[in-house]
């Protein structure tokens, strides 16, 4: 099985570019490993329809990104399925999450859509100014987000080891916009 982990945002934009970072920082941190499977950590930016042919070459998807709630709070985290995305999440808020959704659900009435599992994080929502910082209630968020991440690699039958305990997600994200679209 081929495993995609699709990080989606705009590194300019601080937390909005969280999908991104956190596939950097997942990349730099953990070995994937298994004789049935591979992985693939991809940032997908802001790019929506043109990821298409990424998204359909996969079996299996992880998407990243930011999520819009209803009296959600910065920092809350959602994970689910998108098969069953819960009636409080939209992906209103920034220019790349409606394209997104809707290039997802392009390939889904197309019939070529994996199943993808998105985790998802109300980030803070920054205006025209560009930052690299991540809030200090989204960096606590990614914790959870990696944990969920990893719990669900490891339940498709990846093999999840350290590579580098050291790794900061603020560190990282200071240079997720010198690395190339994909980082295997």
């Amino acid at each position: 099985m081929k495993i995609l982990i699709l990080g989606i945002g705009n590194v300019l934009f601080g937390d909005e570019g969280i999908g991104v970072h956190l596939t950097n920082f997942l990349d730099e941190k953990y070995s994937f490993a298994s004789e049935e499977h591979s992985v693939s950590l991809v940032d997908g930016g802001t790019l929506a329809q043109i990821l298409i042919p990424i998204i359909t070459d996969y079996d299996r998807v992880v998407l990243i990104d930011c999520v819009n709630v209803k009296d959600g709070n910065i920092g809350d985290v959602y994970s689910f399925d998108f098969s069953a995305v819960p009636d409080y999440i939209t992906w209103q808020g920034s220019a790349h999450e409606v394209e997104m959704l809707q290039t997802l659900q392009m390939i889904d009435m197309l019939g070529d859509l994996p199943p993808v599992k998105i985790v998802g994080v109300i980030p803070y929502v920054i205006g025209e100014d560009t930052t690299f910082t991540i809030t200090k209630e989204v960096l606590n968020a990614c914790l959870t987000m990696e944990d969920s991440i990893i719990k669900y690699m490891e339940e498709l039958g990846m093999e999840v080891s350290i590579k580098n305990k050291d790794v900061d997600l603020q560190e990282v994200a200071k240079t997720s916009y010198l690395r190339g679209t994909e980082c295997y």
